[in-house]
């Protein structure tokens, strides 16, 4: 009985973390919302590390060029704690990668982030199983979800 309570409470944290129009996705798998899209991951599953193509704005018209956006990326376990923030791989634009996706500014143009698959606060591989990524451009959030398999 504690586990269906468990399971019913992780439900609900769920929903209240997922963004509300999740009806409106495109056949090509990415949620887009105010500007801004966020891809799946790939590979997944995966193991160890795994790359998460996301966009601000509206490539590749971007009709405001000079806009900077506010991005941020993280990791999730399915208890919704904090795992890991992926790092900026590529872009369209001239932004360097390297850099963890915290707030940073970024102008219109499509990214590629990347996960080594570790979690941030230990130094150790994330366990199997579901992950939870969030992207939020200027306070909008989205989310999808990933899966790591050892």
């Amino acid at each position: 009985m504690k586990r269906l309570w468990g399971a019913l409470g992780l439900v609900l944290a769920l929903s209240v973390f997922m963004p509300g129009d999740a009806a409106a996705q495109p056949r090509d798998g990415r949620e887009r919302r105010a500007g801004a899209s966020l891809g799946q991951n790939f590979p997944n599953p995966f193991n160890p590390a795994t790359q998460i193509p996301f966009s601000v704005g509206d490539p590749p018209t971007c009709t405001d060029a000079g806009r900077q956006y506010r991005v941020s990326l993280k990791v999730f376990n399915l208890l919704l704690q904090e795992v890991a923030t992926p790092v900026l791989q590529s872009g369209t634009s001239s932004v360097t990668g390297g850099q963890p996706l915290d707030k940073v500014l970024v102008p219109c143009g499509e990214y590629v982030a990347y996960w080594d698959g570790k979690v941030q606060s230990t130094g150790r591989e994330a366990a199997s199983g579901m992950y939870l990524y969030r992207l939020e451009v200027d306070g909008v959030p989205l989310v999808k979800k990933m899966i790591v398999v050892k």
